[in-house]
């Protein structure tokens, strides 16, 4: 069974924790996401149950492997959809809640050809230069 769009955001979060601190509490999920830790207890039991993670109560919890695989996915995922933004010139400060809004709605096969266009423009400066150059022209063309 995949997750479900608020599944992948849980998972994502707690991967992102327990990457950045060493593990993940309710507490700290539920500041992460701005949700109640009663929220946050039912999904995490909801996870358990599908085998994205291991939680006991008082305890804490970590990913099972099959939880740290789609975590890495779905930070993946994130941090190219971040990339792919910045390059075709979104403002910065749209590009977190942009990125929450589409990411859920794309196919894998979608994110992989975004992939490819991000390489594309990284690896060559020169090109991202000209899509720069395309972009400043049709802004004072709309001036």
């Amino acid at each position: 069974m995949m997750p479900t769009p608020s599944m992948e955001d849980y998972i994502e979060q707690i991967y992102n924790l327990i990457e950045e601190k060493g593990y993940a509490r309710v507490s700290d999920i539920a500041e992460a996401l701005s949700v109640h830790p009663s929220s946050v207890t039912k999904m995490v039991q909801k996870l358990d149950k599908d085998e994205y993670l291991v939680y006991e109560k008082y305890r804490g919890l970590v990913l099972t492997a099959k939880g740290k695989k789609i975590g890495k996915r779905l930070v993946y995922r994130h941090e190219l959809l971040e990339q792919f933004m910045r390059i075709i010139g979104v403002d910065e400060g749209n590009i977190y809640q942009d990125v929450e809004g589409i990411e859920h709605h794309l196919s894998w096969n979608a994110i992989d050809r975004i992939g490819d266009l991000v390489q594309y423009f990284q690896e060559d400066p020169v090109r991202l230069q000209a899509l720069r150059n395309i972009q400043k022209q049709n802004e004072q063309q709309t001036e």
